[in-house]
């Protein structure tokens, strides 16, 4: 037991290492940066259709993590009932 500790306790440090790290990232090609720069002046839906696909690719760990959440809440609420 006291090697799983430890072994979870390296790989939290090294998690945490790995994400306080700085990274230098292009998050679009430069067709898409274009394309997106270009449609906001010019009235394109291109653009629209991105900013759509951003809010539904956001949408979803909000939702996983509030269905998480409830459910978590639930359990907690039902556990605490019972033992009254």
């Amino acid at each position: 037991m006291k090697q799983l500790k430890h072994i979870v306790s390296v790989l939290m440090v090294l998690l945490s290492l790995s994400l306080s790290l700085p990274t230098s990232v292009n998050a679009q090609c430069s067709m898409c940066t274009i394309n997106a720069e270009q449609g906001s002046k010019n009235g394109n839906t291109v653009t629209k259709g991105i900013n759509t696909g951003v809010l539904y690719l956001m949408g979803a760990p909000f939702l996983l993590i509030a269905g998480v959440g409830g459910i978590w809440y639930l359990k907690y609420r039902k556990d605490e009932t019972a033992g009254e």
